[in-house]
């Protein structure tokens, strides 16, 4: 429960910055994996919904790990507040023997089915937020922005779970 809350927490402080970079910025390639502040927060929204089909067998799923969802910020944003607050709810739901129990699916990259633990993959969805998270840090700052603190431990202290 504590990586859903923190990657809402971390989402919510990302986009509250990556609002000041307005639509050309936005846009702009910076040499990021995905190119751009659009292209590497919508990646983030793919491979969640993504991985969510696949622990679920709910939602829409892009075919694609470089699909652009949302051109424009604001809609981004509205889906990005949604998915983590199916993240949330999704991870809330879930039970020891869940977490150890296995489950199947097809990857992108390489399309044969396989199989792993729920529990280690879900600390892949955490993980991956984070490391597109950095680059997407590395975007506000070169552009001069202040970019926010995400440190797992500033969100245990701030919301009190340290």
């Amino acid at each position: 429960m504590t990586f859903a809350a923190y990657n809402s927490w971390a989402n919510a402080r990302l986009f509250e910055a990556a609002a000041a970079l307005g639509p050309e910025r936005f846009a702009e390639d910076r040499g990021v994996f995905f190119r751009s502040m659009r292209g590497t927060l919508n990646h983030l929204l793919a491979t969640d919904r993504i991985w969510m089909r696949r622990f679920t067998g709910e939602g829409d799923a892009p075919d694609r790990l470089d699909a652009v969802l949302f051109e424009k910020f604001e809609p981004l944003h509205e889906a990005r507040v949604s998915e983590d607050a199916r993240i949330e709810r999704y991870i809330a739901s879930l039970d020891e023997a869940r977490l150890a129990g296995e489950f199947r699916y097809t990857p992108i990259t390489r399309p044969v089915e396989v199989s792993g633990r729920l529990g280690p993959a879900l600390f892949h969805l955490f993980n991956h937020q984070t490391h597109h998270r950095g680059q997407a840090h590395a975007v506000l700052t070169g552009f001069g922005l202040e970019a926010p603190g995400l440190d797992l431990i500033a969100f245990l202290r701030e919301t009190g779970r340290d």
